[in-house]
């Protein structure tokens, strides 16, 4: 799989939801989309990111963006982490690994020398044609918003 580049159209995906509802990228279609891959449910990294997209949720939804988070857990973990920080958006099941490898962000991680697979954090913007239009490599958890905006501008 080569890497994803900004101008591309965004690999489609159907999946679940927290609450085992459908949700596939074409349902977003004719809006932007922040789709964000991150590792791991209830981590302070994770945590720090989905909060600050929730904290910002209206700002976000104000100028017509959906906001989407990615994980490889199951709806009961997204659903749990949905309720303790009470997000306002929707986080994708992706336990079968499909959305994250379609998206290059599936990868070889090394923490303490240990070699292992996990998700590579990292945010696309899609635009309402299902355009990626930006790609952010390094996000800054506790900003991922502010971020979010001024690629917007």
């Amino acid at each position: 799989m080569s890497e994803l580049k900004e101008g591309q159209k965004a690999p489609e995906f159907t999946s679940t939801d927290q609450n085992g509802a459908a949700v596939s990228l074409s349902q977003f279609a004719g809006k932007k989309v922040v789709l964000y891959f991150y590792p791991k449910d209830d981590t302070p990294g994770c945590t720090a990111e989905a909060c600050d997209f929730r904290d910002n949720y209206q700002g976000l939804t104000a100028k017509g963006i959906v906001v989407l988070g990615v994980s490889v857990d199951d709806e009961k973990s997204h659903q749990k982490f949905v309720t303790k920080h009470s997000l306002p958006f929707t986080l994708v099941a992706d336990t079968d690994k499909k959305i994250v490898e379609a998206y290059g962000v599936w990868v070889e991680k090394n923490m303490y020398g240990k070699k292992y697979m996990g998700i590579a954090r990292k945010t696309f913007l899609i635009d309402e044609q299902g355009i990626i239009t930006h790609i952010i490599e390094k996000v800054d958890t506790k900003n991922a918003t502010a971020q979010v905006l001024e690629l917007l501008k």
